[in-house]
């Protein structure tokens, strides 16, 4: 089976088409500036070893632009099938599924309704999902689709975890919880630790670790999330890009009082903060690097409050699961920054974690553990589009 992986925002589609005979990538592209001058495709067929063009063409809308990936992905010299009819299933990522969804679901007119209930607790990434899957609908109105949502993963998570300590109505009114995110992405990462260590997944207690320029660390028992870092929104957590993650609540009334309004302070703890408002340099954990090297102290104070609050958490998830026996990290800085991940263990070898200086500087899949290492700490690239053709095919095929 063929699978189409689309992910669509306000102004843009990525999508990738994926055979899951072999688990390989045939294509892969974005359309940007969708309904916006200068729109334009950018393709690659993988299968056929071309690289990316760009295809420039008006795309008033997200019909025009899944059309336009259509046309390439069939196109005789850089396509990578020969109809659309190869196309078996279309997975759609989907940001929020409350807790009216905690699993992958075909995609029905009462699945659509159920999404548009969704949209208050995500306005800004829901209603662009919704349009990319009533685009594909329309272009491809016999092929099965499939909804991911970043949230399921984490609807396994029990009461006491998920609920916030506010009277009571909150929750049955508005339904105000933790929801957590990047739950496609632990959900993946750890189903692959769980083939790595050669266990059932039941007997296993894992903490992932997707770290990028938006983090979120994640409590994994039995195969199941029992807690995660993010809450009811993408901000609650360790310190990110911009974002501030966990702080006192109290800070928001103080600025108010001051006279900043709602909007600005939610511009301010979501786009101004985390470790680019500490260090005054930069959202990029690279640039920091490079300026601590310079001798930047905000720099390092920045890097410094990140790891230790990420290191934080995975003392505090191993106790919440009585045990560990696996730390992962992935996504753009748990992948690819090795003396991050030194620091952040640095520590914790009183629970049995250490790494190894010679494998930590490997990339890809790796056990980076010490040699006498109770905990096995592995390093995993992750990868959400495969996932979410996974539970495309489940779905469809079962």
């Amino acid at each position: 089976m063929k699978i189409l992986v689309v992910n669509a925002g306000s102004s843009s589609l990525k999508y990738q088409l994926i055979d899951m005979d072999n688990k390989s990538v045939l294509a892969k592209g974005l359309c940007e500036r969708i309904g916006i001058d200068g729109s334009n495709l950018q393709h690659t067929c993988v299968v056929k070893g071309l690289d990316k063009i760009k295809i420039e063409n008006p795309m008033k809308d997200h019909g025009d632009a899944i059309k336009m990936v259509i046309d390439a992905l069939i196109d005789t010299e850089h396509g990578a099938i020969s109809s659309m009819d190869e196309i078996g299933a279309v997975g759609h990522r989907v940001v929020h599924g409350a807790e009216e969804f905690t699993d992958s679901t075909i995609i029905t007119e009462a699945v659509l309704k159920q999404l548009e209930k969704c949209t208050p607790l995500a306005p800004l990434h829901n209603p662009p999902n919704i349009i990319g899957i009533e685009a594909c609908k329309k272009i491809m109105p016999n092929t099965p689709m499939v909804a991911v949502f970043d949230t399921a993963f984490h609807q396994t998570m029990p009461p006491e975890a998920f609920m916030y300590a506010l009277p009571y109505e909150y929750y049955e009114k508005d339904r105000i919880r933790k929801y957590g995110f990047h739950g496609t992405s632990h959900k993946y990462v750890s189903q692959q630790a769980v083939k790595i260590l050669g266990k059932p997944a039941e007997e296993l207690k894992i903490v992932t670790c997707h770290l990028g320029n938006g983090s979120s660390i994640t409590a994994v028992k039995g195969g199941k999330c029992i807690d995660t870092s993010m809450g009811f929104t993408p901000l609650d957590g360790v310190p990110m890009g911009t974002r501030t993650g966990s702080m006192d609540p109290a800070v928001m009334t103080f600025l108010m009082n001051k006279g900043m309004t709602a909007q600005e302070i939610d511009d301010l703890v979501n786009k101004k903060s985390g470790v680019a408002g500490v260090s005054g340099v930069s959202s990029d954990f690279r640039d920091l690097d490079d300026a601590v090297l310079e001798g930047n102290e905000r720099a390092k104070l920045a890097l410094d409050m990140f790891v230790y609050q990420v290191r934080k958490y995975i003392g505090a998830y191993a106790a919440a699961m009585g045990g560990i026996d696996a730390l992962v990290f992935t996504a753009g800085i748990g992948e690819n920054n090795g003396p991050m991940r030194k620091d952040i263990v640095s520590g914790l070898e009183y629970m049995g974690i250490a790494i190894d200086d010679e494998k930590n500087l490997t990339r890809g899949t790796v056990d980076v553990s010490a040699a006498d290492a109770r905990v096995k700490t592995l390093v995993i690239p992750t990868d959400e589009e495969m996932m979410i053709a996974i539970d495309t095919q489940r779905l469809v095929e079962g």
